[in-house]
């Protein structure tokens, strides 16, 4: 018989009634939805970087002033941005993520930004296409490669030589700090799998047991995996849920081996996606984004019917919560960044399309509300 999990156990609590800014990334620049206390009504200011490609903006939890955004800029190319002022006012990285002179490889785009531990608090995380990962120890302000990734001797076949695996390009994403310590890391491959750092991040190896890979000759392999988005319950730094190509997926730490939690889902609507989001205080509260997995995969929702699926069991059932969302006729998708929650008491919800729409709900997705309509493809959603 298995011993009961006891779980590292991390602090949080709900916050106060407050307003919510929600950083809004997309293919023509970057735009803040700001609510009022109650969360009823919301406010877009913008745009930021106007007709260059934003893929991330975050703001710092360990501040309440600076935010990182990773842009492709016509101009300058690949970048990434730094306010201090709470999105107002922006300046260049001094030297942004590049990989190493003579190396091959040259940066495309930075696809993800983390900020590091609150014990390091000026140290932020960026993952790229092709799959480098970078650090910051200084805010943001300058960059430089993660050797014990970018050189380790496995790197090319953990992600499939140098070729570009992805229809726009190979990422490096879900870059995880372990909310109890800072040397532990979680990164996702696309393609390539998840990989875990105990030692900051000087080698690594695959975490992937129990994962399928449908599209591989081998279906259960060690590596070669498309993970979508992995994520960290912050309270339960032990349970981690990951959306895949192939599934979703629960794993409860010191096990090495990931639970199929997406075949409890309907069948007629699948377990495909690509963003996951996690209650801030419940490890067992989880919401989804599904969109049609058929053989075609044309990233839309299952007959154009969006919904979001939320468990409050770790998985094991699943319920649709789409009132207030359209009941047909909506054929946009959700990507990996795009979703994000709040703290509140009873936690909002939102997301962003590809057609460029921001939702809301503020009640845990029982109901909906579009809270901006007409901006550009949205890459990512992130909140403050």
């Amino acid at each position: 018989m298995t011993a009961p999990r006891e779980p590292r156990i991390a602090t949080t609590r709900p916050a106060t009634a407050a307003a919510v800014t929600l950083y809004v990334a997309t293919r023509k620049g970057l735009w803040r939805l700001k609510s009022d206390a109650a969360r009823r009504s919301w406010t877009l200011a913008g745009p930021h970087f106007l007709g260059h490609i934003v893929h991330h903006a975050v703001a710092d939890p360990r501040d309440t002033r600076t935010v990182l955004a990773a842009a492709r800029t016509g101009h300058l190319g690949p970048t990434i941005f730094r306010s201090i002022d709470r999105g107002r006012n922006w300046t260049e990285a001094a030297t942004p993520p590049a990989f190493a002179a003579g190396s091959g490889r040259v940066v495309d785009h930075t696809f993800w930004l983390t900020p590091g531990h609150p014990s390091e608090p000026q140290v932020w995380y960026a993952g790229t296409s092709p799959q480098g990962l970078f650090r910051s120890d200084d805010g943001g302000v300058t960059w430089s490669g993660v050797a014990g990734f970018n050189d380790h001797p496995r790197r090319r076949d953990w992600c499939g030589g140098d070729q570009d695996a992805t229809p726009d390009g190979g990422k490096l994403h879900s870059i995880v700090v372990d909310s109890l310590d800072p040397r532990h890391l979680y990164i996702g491959l696309s393609g390539g799998g998840l990989f875990e750092s105990t030692d900051g991040g000087a080698d690594w190896h695959p975490l992937n047991r129990g994962v399928r890979a449908d599209f591989l000759p081998q279906p259960a392999p060690e590596f070669g995996h498309d993970p979508h988005c992995l994520r960290q319950h912050p309270v339960d730094p032990d349970r981690l849920y990951h959306q895949n190509h192939c599934g979703i997926y629960r794993l409860d730490r010191p096990s090495w081996t990931w639970t199929d939690i997406g075949v409890s889902m309907p069948k007629s609507v699948g377990a495909i996606g690509f963003p996951l989001v996690l209650h801030p205080r419940d490890p067992d509260t989880l919401w989804v984004f599904p969109m049609d997995g058929t053989d075609v995969w044309p990233r839309t929702p299952p007959r154009g019917r969006p919904a979001v699926y939320r468990s409050v069991n770790g998985g094991a059932t699943w319920q649709r919560q789409a009132k207030g969302l359209p009941v047909a006729q909506a054929w946009w998708t959700v990507k990996r960044q795009a979703m994000t929650t709040d703290r509140a008491s009873t936690v909002g919800v939102y997301f962003g399309t590809t057609s460029g729409e921001v939702w809301g709900s503020r009640d845990e997705g029982r109901t909906w509300k579009c809270l901006a309509r007409h901006l550009p493809h949205i890459y990512a959603v992130e909140g403050a």
